[in-house]
């Protein structure tokens, strides 16, 4: 197992530097834009990119690569539905969604604002409509990107950090191990689930959140 992690990290740290970064930046843009945000799968491509970080410099310089991309892909979403909200909507792409999904967005955007924006990055299908929905909206841009970029800074942290750390720690003492690459999985294995329970609570805080807010309109206007 070892031999085999060897070539797939060295694979990676094979690639030029600026190549891997910005091909890291690119699919996290791609990832949190409309439609191939749906598909892309970003986070895996942050992963295995910061598994190839050679030192500080380059950490921060993914870091960086991919906070940019984030912001560059959520603000082209916000100022898709600035300019096409409706249309692309109602497009055969948008129905493909599903209204349920948009309705939710939507929801959520009313109710909460830009809290909203924040949360809706970790989620699953939202964090590609919300931004679309938060430019459709009476959001002012300033608000939007003021929650996108405490999001995404968190969010890229977690995903760097985490593959250089298991990279890291693989190099210094489970290369050294017979069964050294079982560090290597155990760390990415614990951040997978960690994330996927967590999304997992956001979801549900995110439908209650949602929830509450209508049925508190609901209860003033019976008042």
């Amino acid at each position: 197992m070892n031999e085999l992690l060897n070539w797939l990290l060295t694979t990676v740290q094979s690639v030029d530097p600026l190549t891997r970064n910005l091909l890291a930046g690119l699919a996290i843009m791609l990832e949190t834009s409309l439609f191939v945000g749906l598909v892309m799968p970003g986070d895996t491509v942050v992963l295995v990119a910061a598994t190839g970080v050679a030192n500080l410099l380059d950490f921060f310089f993914l870091l960086g690569a991919v906070l940019l991309g984030s912001l560059i892909g959520e603000s082209l979403g916000f100022w898709i539905g600035r300019l096409f909200g409706e249309k692309i909507r109602y497009s055969k792409l948008g129905n493909k969604i599903g209204e349920k999904n948009w309705k939710m967005a939507d929801a959520f955007i009313e109710s909460r604002g830009g809290l909203a924006v924040a949360i809706s990055r970790f989620l699953p299908v939202l964090h590609s409509l919300v931004p679309v929905v938060a430019g459709a909206s009476t959001m002012r841009y300033r608000i939007f990107i003021r929650w996108t970029v405490a999001a995404c800074a968190i969010w890229a942290s977690a995903y760097v950090g985490v593959g250089y750390i298991a990279q890291a720690s693989y190099e210094q003492i489970g290369a050294n191990l017979k069964f050294g690459a079982v560090i290597f999985i155990a760390i990415i294995l614990t951040f997978a689930i960690i994330v996927h329970f967590a999304k997992k609570r956001l979801e549900k805080a995110a439908i209650k959140m949602v929830e509450t807010d209508k049925a508190a309109q609901f209860t003033g206007l019976e008042g």
